[in-house]
């Protein structure tokens, strides 16, 4: 699904504030800090609660190994600054050829400040740009309003809500299902380059690296 580009760990996204990058074993520690946190994982399918040890170990190899694979992008989130810990993850992982589901968790003390739609944004735009997936799917539990507002931000269109699976939780929840079809991203998209990364071409992948994607401006006042 991924194509080669995004397969080698020095692959990198830059925002406005952020760097998306593959996740280190350096990152455990940083990773088990939000992972472990209740309030963090009650809201997602798949960190379990109470967070056994080793399990960000656990995570991050096999994050790393469906990056190489080409199977998902997987990226931990650092804010541009002297000092970089890891304080968020963002994952696209590929649900058949044409689909690509977008999960994200951040760490409590930097919800509020718009990371979360900053890096969700340009995720959508990275896939968008390096696939050729038909659209891009997101849900969030009700009880959640916060994920909510973040994907309507990044330009989700509300479909409808159901009873998913969340593994994590033990059994089914009600949750908010979303779809962003890729004909929606172009409409509202103005163009701009691909961040900076991301021109580090390889052959396989320049015909769809030269695919415009969107311009996004603005502050970001949401969670």
């Amino acid at each position: 699904m991924f194509p080669d580009l995004t397969r080698d760990d020095v692959f990198r996204l830059e925002t406005k504030r952020l760097w998306l990058r593959w996740p280190r074993a350096s990152d455990s520690a940083a990773v088990t800090a939000f992972a472990s946190l209740p309030e963090v994982a009650q809201m997602t399918a798949n960190i379990p609660h109470p967070y056994p040890a080793k399990e960000a170990d656990r995570f991050i190899f096999r994050a790393r190994a469906e990056n190489a694979e080409g199977k998902a992008l997987h990226l931990a989130i650092t804010r541009k600054s002297a000092v970089r810990p890891v304080f968020g993850l963002v994952s696209a992982i590929a649900n058949g050829e044409s689909e690509v589901e977008i999960g994200y968790a951040l760490a409590p003390e930097m919800w509020g400040k718009g990371y979360a739609t900053e890096a969700v944004r340009m995720m959508i735009d990275t896939v968008f740009a390096l696939t050729p997936v038909l659209r891009i799917l997101a849900n969030s539990r009700v009880n959640n309003p916060a994920s909510r507002r973040v994907l309507e931000k990044a330009g989700f269109a509300f479909l409808d809500t159901g009873l998913d699976w969340l593994g994590a939780r033990g059994g089914m929840h009600p949750c908010d299902r979303f779809r962003l079809e890729r004909a929606d991203w172009r409409h509202s998209a103005k163009l701009r380059p691909l961040p900076p990364m991301a021109h580090q071409r390889r052959d396989e992948a320049d015909a769809i690296l030269a695919a415009p994607v969107a311009d996004r401006t603005g502050e970001l006042h949401d969670y």
